[in-house]
């Protein structure tokens, strides 16, 4: 089975962290987001994987550069210029010979996608859309259904006198490769907008398949905070993960009167110095040196990072090799290197 996953975008609400690097790496539990989930994806059935590139695509094709025998097989499809969620896959339309699926490249969930292609299957549809509850739908714009789970309208960021259900579209899709047929190739076209609006209106049968399963969007810097803290505290859980707890790489060089009030994930070759405080749900990533009473709470910090004596850090996001000066005190920040006290 084959996934497209779309990952040519720029990121602009994860700023100033993807001035550093591309939407897809941004590191979770200081691992690359995009790791993560072709993980969730070879945990489906899912053998290959056509990342729809186009914004900094070496960054992902450098770190995946070897094959790895737990991943799916990786296929590069880079626009030139950006096409949209439906131009992306036609440009990639050469790589897809049979029902497919499509994910955004910024979620993670825990929905089915076994259970979704049986879904899809037994409808007979030409097009699966996955929906995921939202406390406030009016931001994206809801899919109305009957009771079979067909679509029989999509309302754009609807007002709240519009709202008929909480249901939005998650970003993962299961298409039939003739769908590709209605789509104009090296044309900006996006699939909420233009193809299936156009496809319901020809009668092509389009189903919902309706989830409650975890799912989040890390498009902004307090929903990529969120996910972090959501996987360590076992709110959502994966595979091979403990609930709660701390993870400490055993190769960290960690004094014994530091403190350390889980959950937290400690990296390789971390060194934490006299007196520091570090209060969890936080991440510490590899390579980074925390210096003696620093004090850092619920903080994502990326690899390579320095914080110096006395900082405190509460609820920032910190990307690699950045230097936190001495006695520095920030407060949901987000931090790069080329920003950081020097």
């Amino acid at each position: 089975m084959k996934a497209v996953v779309l990952v040519g975008g720029e990121g602009t609400r994860l700023r100033p962290l993807t001035y550093q690097t591309v939407k897809a790496m941004v590191p979770v539990l200081d691992r690359p987001f995009l790791e993560h989930l072709l993980h969730y994806l070879a945990r489906h059935s899912i053998d290959e994987v056509i990342l729809a590139m186009g914004y900094k695509p070496d960054a992902i094709k450098s770190y995946f550069s070897h094959t790895r025998l737990d991943l799916p097989k990786l296929v590069y499809s880079v626009e030139s210029e950006p096409l949209g969620t439906a131009g992306a896959v036609k440009h990639a339309e050469q790589y897809l010979d049979d029902t497919f699926f499509v994910l955004n490249g910024d979620i993670f969930t825990t929905i089915d996608l076994d259970a979704m292609l049986r879904f899809h299957k037994e409808n007979k549809a030409k097009v699966t859309i996955a929906l995921t509850p939202a406390e406030d739908p009016t931001r994206y714009g809801i899919i109305e259904t009957d009771e079979r789970f067909r679509v029989k309208r999509f309302v754009e960021k609807p007002g709240r006198d519009q709202v008929t259900t909480n249901n939005i579209n998650a970003g993962i899709y299961i298409l039939e490769t003739d769908v590709l047929e209605r789509i104009p190739g090296g044309k900006r076209i996006m699939f909420e907008h233009d193809v299936f609006p156009a496809l319901l209106a020809a009668g092509e049968p389009i189903y919902a398949y309706p989830s409650t399963a975890y799912w989040i969007d890390i498009g902004t810097l307090e929903k990529y905070h969120q996910l972090n803290c959501d996987l360590l505290t076992g709110k959502c859980l994966q595979p091979g993960m403990a609930p709660e707890g701390t993870r400490i790489h055993s190769d960290c060089l960690i004094h014994p009167d530091a403190k350390i009030q889980e959950p937290v994930l400690i990296g390789e070759r971390c060194k934490i110095g006299s007196r520091v405080q570090i209060v969890g749900p936080s991440v510490i990533g590899a390579g980074c040196q925390i210096e003696d009473c620093a004090i850092i709470v619920q903080s994502i910090l990326w690899q390579q990072v320095t914080v110096g004596k006395n900082a405190v850090l509460r609820k920032c996001i910190v990307a690699s090799n950045s230097y936190i000066a001495a006695s520095s005190m920030l407060e949901g920040a987000a931090i790069t290197s080329e920003h950081s006290n020097c």
